[in-house]
């Protein structure tokens, strides 16, 4: 990346957009030549305390085209308007002059920190020894092009009493709210605050107790260091991840600011899901667990219980007040790296690694959660959630609740326990959905270990931010400059495409050096950020020490490409083994030169030499230290492109007259080709006269009158039915009633032929009873009609059976 400077006037004003300032008050230039930052003293580096865990960040952007900056020598924050992408693609515009927002009663504080809230209504300013949110929309003032802004102080009777020896770990917005914060303090307790109602008492409160199976642990290895609100994927949204400075993740899930906003859909599939894999569950503890987790999301979204009445007219749902009353949210941890079969944990476990954790990075990438811990020493720990996150509450701790006048409740408090369990074994062959809702945390996949190099000094320094537009890209920000990391290979995304893909480290690259030619003194950037427009550009915009600006775009179309490049190579290599044995390094080029020189800041200089003449002593002698500079650079890199092109023209002329004897045999191999392609016509006609001659056989044997088969009609089909249930229940019913029948008609003509015809008087007048003649002709007509229906049934018994067997033949 190259950088152009003019020491005798400024560059031209580009075309002023609409503003609120009136068109003929308002400049254009480009972003590092505004007088915002030429024309400011330079800070010096004393000047801002970076005994921290994390490098400051004085600039901060609301995601649109307002650009915030905090000015440390005149304690005010500049707003400045920015135009993304002009007048060219790889440039940003910003007006002159900007406005200045003045707090309402000076801070007593440096601030080493700025962040904006999601609407861009308030601004958080956070220092060693204060904290406080300005709220960007105030009144004019009678100086010009100034804002007099409202501030209020956050927790001040918590963290900055006297005598008191809490230290802020940690501060950030949260995701889904544009009034709520969290704060990780040193005294292992994290609290949400709500600046809508209480800004000085948090809303919620958990006490973090981490507590490892089988191995006892000093106080300085348990004490937090860092922690991130996850993203949108699932119950991630819920949850916290919080590092500890032994390298151990913890998670605490659900944790839900009161009024905060959510989507509808997202809400719906966490219910669907936990009657699905929960209730359904043959484990007790799953059905337990997903109860208390459908409990909790109907009294949080009460939208749930009646969704057939308006649920599909919801698009944002609002998070209503609730906790169990009987049950404290667990902390879910440490977080176990996956294995097979092996209970061993991380490198951490096992003592490879001597630095300790300094900050934490959530970053969600598709279908993939990715965890990045930095360590003290530079490395970076890349893992993925190899299971999803469940909620997990522990039975028996109670919270303490604070109710308001109306019964709802304010606040609430909990101790966070980790279960006292030994460690579960897990394997990598697991079947899905295994240990679904089963209390357990999910495991870690390791995905790289990255080593940033840096110097012992600085490298305790260490902030991460992810690219806006590419989420496989993660900046890494520290003492020496900015870092590019890419992930090339995501376990779970990978999957869902079908294919198998190896598994490829991930690439690093140096995007900005602060260290100015070969010095062993870095320069840290007081601030940077990552800015995207949506025609898919990409800047890097960072503050030095000096209050020079720097502009770097990022190229987003081809970071992933590698792995194309890497295949094809892979091909060629595999095509052509000896051609490869034969030329050796198929590398005619080294990348390092193929990068281009890397971009070099200019050196610090006084403030009364920034509108010095080039024709002055003083300009002639920053000129010469420039031209030194760039000499060192560029012109020594364009010597090493010479010398490399003059080593390798051997060598490019005997890969060229090896692509000449190539092609000459490629020709010849056409020729051949040529010749056999009559033969090859040939060989297609008669093979298309035998198709068809197939073709006419089989037309032939298709009209033969035994292959074909009709479908049954409706009636036929219903007849089938029809015979079916005879066969099963009816026929057989049929045939006892016709042998009953034909056995009662037996004895009673047999018992009608052995009387006699006195014998038969005696008994009827013995009975008391005389038979008339009637009686028995109507009997005999019974018994007549009797017979011919037994006849009938068995006629029509002997046609259903016919029926059957023919039908038994046709099938």
């Amino acid at each position: 990346m190259r950088f152009s400077f003019d020491l005798t006037e400024r560059q031209s004003p580009a075309p002023s957009p609409s503003s609120s300032t009136p068109k003929s008050e308002l400049e254009w230039f480009p972003l590092q030549n505004h007088p915002l930052f030429s024309s400011a003293t330079a800070t010096p580096a004393a000047a801002l305390d970076t005994s921290g865990r994390k490098p400051p960040n004085l600039m901060a952007w609301d995601g649109a085209s307002r650009l915030y900056i905090w000015d440390l020598k005149n304690k005010c924050l500049h707003r400045i308007s920015i135009r993304l992408g002009e007048p060219n693609p790889s440039s940003i515009l910003a007006a002159s002059p900007s406005k200045v927002l003045q707090a309402e009663t000076p801070f007593s504080f440096e601030v080493s920190k700025i962040s904006i809230n999601r609407n861009g209504s308030a601004l958080l300013l956070a220092g060693l020894e204060g904290l406080c949110v300005m709220y960007l929309y105030g009144r004019s003032s009678l100086a010009e092009n100034t804002i007099i802004c409202r501030t209020a102080s956050i927790g001040s009777e918590i963290y900055f009493q006297r005598n008191n020896f809490i230290r802020i770990l940690q501060i950030c917005w949260h995701p889904y709210s544009d009034t709520h914060l969290g704060i990780l303090s040193s005294d292992s307790v994290f609290r949400i605050f709500d600046l809508s109602t209480d800004i000085g008492q948090p809303e919620q409160e958990y006490y973090l107790q981490p507590v490892e199976y089988g191995s006892s642990r000093n106080a300085a290895a348990i004490c937090p260091v860092d922690f991130s609100f996850g993203g949108e994927h699932l119950w991630d949204k819920f949850s916290v991840f919080i590092l500890f400075s032994d390298g151990s993740i913890y998670i605490i899930c659900p944790v839900v600011p009161f009024a905060s906003l959510y989507k509808w859909e997202s809400i719906l599939e966490l219910y669907n899901d936990a009657h699905t894999f929960g209730l359904n569950s043959s484990d007790s503890k799953a059905v337990s667990n997903s109860n208390m987790a459908i409990s909790w999301l109907e009294a949080t979204f009460p939208e749930l219980v009646h969704q057939d009445g308006d649920g599909g007219q919801l698009h944002i749902v609002r998070a209503q007040p609730f906790v169990h009353m009987d049950a404290s949210v667990s902390l879910q941890g440490p977080l176990h790296k996956v294995c097979d079969g092996v209970t061993e944990d991380s490198d951490v476990q096992k003592g490879t690694t001597e630095g300790r954790a300094v900050s934490f990075h959530y970053n969600l990438v598709g279908k993939d959660t990715i965890l990045v811990i930095a360590r003290s020493d530079g490395q970076l720990q890349l893992d993925a959630l190899a299971d999803e996150i469940q909620p997990v509450w522990k039975m028996g701790s109670a919270p303490r609740l604070c109710f308001t006048s109306s019964d709802k409740i304010a606040g609430v408090a909990m101790i966070c326990e980790s279960f006292l369990s030994s460690p579960t074994v897990l394997k990598l062959d697991q079947t899905l959905y295994s240990t679904a809702w089963l209390g357990q945390p999910p495991p870690l996949l390791r995905l790289a270990i990255v080593d940033l190099a840096l110097p012992i000094e600085s490298s305790s320094l260490i902030g991460m931010i992810t690219d806006p537009l590419l989420p496989e890209r993660t900046f890494c920000i520290h003492a020496g400059g900015i870092d590019s990391i890419v992930l090339h290979f995501l376990p779970f995304t990978n999957q869902t495409t079908g294919k198998e893909e190896p598994i490829r480290t991930p690439s690093v690259n140096s995007v900005l050096s602060t260290c100015p030619g070969n010095s062993s003194s870095p320069s840290p950037l007081h601030g940077f950020l990552a800015l995207s427009d949506s025609y898919g550009s990409s800047w890097i915009v960072g503050l030095t020490s000096s209050n020079d600006c720097i502009v770097l775009q990022m190229e987003t179309w081809n970071v992933l490409l590698t792995d194309a490049f890497d295949k094809i190579q892979e091909i060629l290599a595999t095509i052509e083994p000896t051609r490869t044995k034969q030329t050796g390094s198929n590398t005619i080029i080294s990348k390092e030169l193929l990068s281009g020189p890397k971009a070099v800041l200019l050196p610090s200089s006084a403030p009364n030499l920034r509108s010095v003449t080039a024709d002055s002593i003083e300009g002639r002698s920053m000129l010469h230290q420039y031209f030194k500079l760039f000499h060192e650079n560029y012109v020594e890199y364009a010597h090493k492109v010479y010398f490399e092109l003059q080593h390798h023209a051997p060598q490019l002329k005997k890969i060229i007259d090896e692509e000449h004897s190539r092609l000459h045999k490629m020709q010849q191999k056409l020729l051949e080709v040529e010749t056999k392609q009559e033969m090859l016509e040939d060989r297609v006609d008669r093979a298309v006269k035998i198709h068809s001659s197939l073709e006419e056989r089989l037309q032939s044997l298709r009209s033969l009158p035994g292959p074909q088969k009709n479908p049954l009609s409706k009636a036929e089909r219903e007849f089938k039915m029809e015979l079916d249930k005879f066969t099963g229940l009816e026929l057989d019913a049929l045939h006892s009633s016709i042998e009953a029948l034909s056995a009662r008609t037996k004895r009673y003509t047999h018992s009608m032929q052995a009387d006699s015809p006195t014998q038969r008087t005696q008994r009827l007048v013995r009975r008391g009873n005389r038979v008339p003649d009637d009686g028995v002709s109507e009997l005999k007509s019974l018994l007549e009609k009797l017979s011919l229906i037994n006849s009938e049934n068995s006629k029509k018994v002997k046609l259903v059976e016919s029926a059957l067997k023919t039908r038994e033949i046709t099938d």
